[in-house]
């Protein structure tokens, strides 16, 4: 099992913002990660850099292995400029 953390207090006010019809998909997504950081449908974007999709959202992660952490970077609505800085 991996521990899931935030990596910033804007990942934070970024699932404030998900409408509370999607943030029930998000967060359970998000928990899962914890017991496979690596499901169905994960893209690698570089280095240990990680995105999984839940419906119009995309939760950008880090994956350490060798601490079993999944750090949770972004949590964005699908743009353009989502993966701007990857």
């Amino acid at each position: 099992m991996y521990q899931v953390v935030n990596a910033s207090r804007r990942v934070e006010r970024e699932l404030d913002k998900i409408p509370a019809r999607d943030f029930e998909r998000v967060a359970e997504a998000i928990q899962r990660l914890g017991e496979n950081p690596r499901p169905f449908g994960v893209v690698k974007l570089a280095g240990n850099i990680h995105r999984i999709r839940v419906g119009r959202y995309r939760v950008i992660y880090a994956i350490e292995d060798t601490a079993k952490i999944v750090v949770i970077t972004q949590v964005k609505k699908r743009n353009e400029s989502t993966y701007k800085s990857f």
